[in-house]
């Protein structure tokens, strides 16, 4: 069946205008990473949203939960800002059963070269065929589960709860 990428943007699919001098969003990254990677998954990419995290609405929740669950694939990576990914992984990991569901982000946009986005792209990719039934987060190397995880924001990283 595959693997379904779900885009919601974040930092991982920002962008610098050099106009402006701010971060925004053009299009995802998503398809020419997984082109450079060499990926031979079956994987089909859906772009749902292009937003900031923090500016992302209980609204925008929904539409990624009923997304999820209308799914007819069972392996779901949704790539999603870092600031917020624990409250989307929350809402999901309470409703939906049956499905493997990995969040991941980036602290550093992919079009800076040395984004963490690209290796957390193929660690969610791996992870999500991994893992049994489940939400999880996973950042830099590691997975959590969505009821055991926080963004550390002194230190930059995702650690567990407990």
């Amino acid at each position: 069946m595959g693997i379904k990428i779900l885009i919601t943007g974040g930092t991982f699919d920002k962008e610098y205008d050099e106009i402006t001098g701010q971060l925004q969003f053009k299009d995802t990254h998503i398809p020419a990473m997984l082109k450079t990677a060499r990926s031979r998954l079956p994987i089909h990419v859906r772009n749902i949203m292009m937003v900031d995290s923090l500016e992302m609405s209980d609204i925008d929740r929904k539409i990624i939960l009923e997304i999820c669950k209308k799914s007819e694939e069972d392996k779901i990576v949704i790539t999603h800002g870092t600031d917020t990914m624990e409250k989307t992984a929350r809402q999901l990991g309470e409703e939906i059963t049956g499905k493997t569901i990995v969040l991941t982000g980036a602290m550093v946009p992919f079009a800076f070269g040395s984004s963490d986005g690209f290796f957390n792209l193929g660690s969610a990719l791996s992870f999500v065929q991994s893992l049994p039934n489940g939400v999880y987060i996973a950042m830099n190397g590691r997975y959590f589960n969505w009821d055991n995880v926080r963004k550390n924001r002194e230190l930059g990283v995702f650690e567990s709860i407990k």
